[in-house]
């Protein structure tokens, strides 16, 4: 199968179910995709698949064949931080962090589609997202600060 992940293609020989998660952490090196569920309710394996934030434990992979595969590591770089994870360090969001990678993608894939959610907005799509430490209303405020930043306000 061919992916490609954070712009770079890759040649995977794998089995056609294995989910998307352990092509990406097992096959790839790439570990800031975290496994926490397995059954696509926690939102840990969040990653983007042809720009749509998806759970990448309930993937197979040859559903993953040709598309476009954005994980953590290919959101930002340390010299040019995506708004997001600017804005999540401005409200040090992350406690125990486990659960960030999946909260920042999704809050990337909401803000690609609505720079400018409501409180709502932003409850409702980060709620499939679980934060174990309970960090919710600085999510919401980092996401109203990255969006703020995505609109050049």
């Amino acid at each position: 199968m061919r992916l490609t992940v954070n712009r770079t293609p890759y040649d995977v020989d794998v089995e056609p179910e294995m989910p998307l998660l352990w092509v990406l952490r097992d096959e790839l090196g790439l570990t800031g995709t975290k496994y926490g569920c397995g059954i696509a309710q926690c939102g840990a394996c969040t990653v983007h698949m042809d720009g749509m934030a998806v759970r990448s434990c309930q993937i197979p992979a040859e559903a993953a064949d040709g598309a476009e595969i954005v994980t953590i590591e290919g959101l930002g770089t340390p010299e040019a931080l995506h708004a997001v994870q600017q804005a999540w360090i401005e409200h040090q969001v992350a406690q125990c962090g486990y659960c960030q990678s999946g909260q920042i993608m999704q809050a990337a894939s909401l803000l690609d589609m609505n720079p400018d959610p409501s409180d709502e907005e932003i409850d409702r799509v980060m709620s499939g997202n679980l934060c174990r430490c309970g960090t919710y209303p600085r999510i919401r405020a980092a996401v109203k600060t990255a969006g703020a930043k995505m609109r050049g306000a």
